[in-house]
């Protein structure tokens, strides 16, 4: 099972190496492909990751870390997932317009840069140490994790390179590339305390929602209402189908 998630983790690093050559996703209007992968990933989090927080909450509260006088942990953590990407969306852009008034150059900061990256290194690498340990376990399971996230990177990566531009091709994607291999290699070599990566896997699932919903929202970004509809529909009766 290691050499299949190797061979994954491979395939989720060259969804960024190589998204940039996929001339069919375009900025405006937006590419149908980019829709669907935004709706097979909200499939993926409320069909398989939401329900799995019920179990990270009971093992969290069994354990008794962090925020104990509080009910609801795994919830809460999902909830400052969904903040902190936010907040990074926001201030990359706040710093890109800030840097096109000052400099006259249409991008974000290399300091806010390196902050984006490093948030996403973190997101990625967490993605791959999942590929070997996750609640579901068999091919199966894995094949459909590992669709779900390379469409998801694929949405990742047209946001960031739309804030970043030339500095993220050069390095950004490499950067998270590596992360997701990293995250693998750290899975093989050790395994964090299950109570310590419930706590990861409920951030993780907070900044999922946002990094999706945040492509898929804003006007200008003609989004296709069918596509993320159909992703979202046919990955779920997938998942049902399956499970």
């Amino acid at each position: 099972m290691q050499i299949s998630a190797f061979a994954f983790a491979l395939i989720l690093a060259c969804m960024h190496i190589f998204a940039k050559n996929m001339r069919f996703i375009q900025i405006i209007p937006r590419s149908r492909f980019l829709s669907l992968g935004g709706g097979v990933s909200v499939g993926y989090v409320f069909i398989h990751i939401l329900p799995e927080l019920k179990e990270h909450q009971e093992l969290i509260e069994h354990h008794g870390i962090l925020l104990s006088y509080l009910e609801h942990h795994a919830y809460l953590l999902a909830m400052l997932g969904l903040i902190v990407f936010y907040a990074l969306e926001k201030m990359a852009k706040e710093s890109q317009r800030k840097n096109q008034q000052d400099r006259g150059i249409n991008q974000p900061t290399k300091g806010t840069f390196w902050l984006h990256i490093s948030s996403f290194a973190f997101y990625n690498g967490l993605i791959g140490y999942l590929l070997i340990h996750r609640d579901s376990e068999g091919l199966l399971s894995l094949i459909l994790y590992v669709i779900a996230m390379a469409l998801h990177f694929i949405v990742v990566d047209y946001g960031l390179r739309t804030h970043h531009k030339d500095i993220y091709n050069r390095i950004g994607r490499w950067v998270l590339a590596l992360a997701v291999l990293l995250g693998w290699a750290i899975g093989v070599l050790t395994e964090i305390p299950e109570s310590v990566l419930a706590l990861f896997f409920a951030f993780l699932s907070g900044a999922i929602i946002l990094n999706v919903l945040k492509e898929e929202l804003p006007e200008d970004r003609e989004s296709s209402t069918w596509a993320f509809s159909l992703g979202a529909i046919g990955y779920i009766a997938l998942l049902l189908l399956v499970s």
